[in-house]
């Protein structure tokens, strides 16, 4: 696969459903639908495709996957995953009528694994790691929360920590200074395919632009390499899409979500 037409190809048959929601407590099918939940009253919905469903057949499906959700008090928020390459007829009209918000569009980032697994030097003091435990795992989930202007949420590190209990692959890797967690991401090896996607990559304003960030990220690749993964996909921010493309990364395509947020 070289292209980017192929790429976006493997991406579509090997990364959609199933591959998106390894943690989920619980998915259910609506249509083409799958809402999965996740611990801490997170809602997210994907699908493979729309079936060449027309909008007034989109915008019920709208409907009905909020009112799956609502009906659950525990819900506090539901993330639809949409794509840019998607045929998805008066999709964003029905999810801006149904209460969903746009976040920043991302770029759908795939690769070869080999070409960020490379050694990256580290500015004096900082070192890297494979954490586990569970006051790690909260440190880091607190930095990439401040990282993201997000309120600092025990559910995200507890959702962590339960898939950890799991061993369902995931791994979470950081980058420290004098004993302070300075950047993290995640690698989600995906079963059964050739990918493995790198995730949550967060770095602290004062430490960007010294090589941080990709010696995580070329930590991970070695670690997916080395359980037999080749491919690496990401939805990354500006600030990581122009990293991954020095790599030789392609953007494939793009993908926005839209949050529903519970009223308080």
């Amino acid at each position: 696969m070289t292209t980017s037409t192929e790429l976006l190809a493997a991406y579509d048959r090997q990364l959609r459903t199933d591959a998106e929601t390894p943690g989920a407590a619980s998915v259910e099918r609506l249509g083409p639908l799958r809402l999965a939940t996740f611990e801490g009253g997170r809602g997210f919905i994907t699908y493979a495709d729309l079936d060449g469903a027309d909008a007034a057949t989109i915008e019920g499906w709208v409907a009905a996957a909020l009112a799956h959700y609502r009906s659950s008090p525990e819900t506090r928020q539901v993330e639809w995953k949409t794509r840019g390459h998607d045929r998805a007829p008066g999709l964003r009209e029905a999810l801006l009528r149904n209460g969903f918000e746009p976040e920043e569009p991302e770029s759908i980032m795939i690769g070869r694994a080999a070409d960020l697994a490379v050694d990256v030097p580290l500015p004096d003091g900082v070192t890297l790691r494979r954490v586990t435990e569970e006051e790690d795992v909260r440190a880091m989930s607190a930095m990439a929360d401040e990282v993201f202007g997000d309120p600092v949420s025990p559910a995200t590190a507890d959702s962590l920590l339960h898939r950890l209990s799991r061993g369902d692959g995931m791994e979470l890797w950081v980058a420290e200074s004098g004993g302070t967690i300075i950047s993290t991401g995640r690698l989600e090896p995906v079963p059964g395919t050739e990918f493995a996607g790198i995730w949550g990559g967060a770095t602290l304003p004062s430490w960007r632009g010294r090589g941080i960030y990709r010696a995580v990220t070329a930590a991970r690749a070695r670690s997916a390499l080395a359980g037999g993964r080749t491919l690496i996909h990401s939805d990354s921010t500006e600030f990581s899409r122009p990293i991954l493309e020095r790599s030789g990364f392609r953007k494939v395509s793009t993908t926005t979500p839209y949050l529903w947020r519970a009223e308080a």
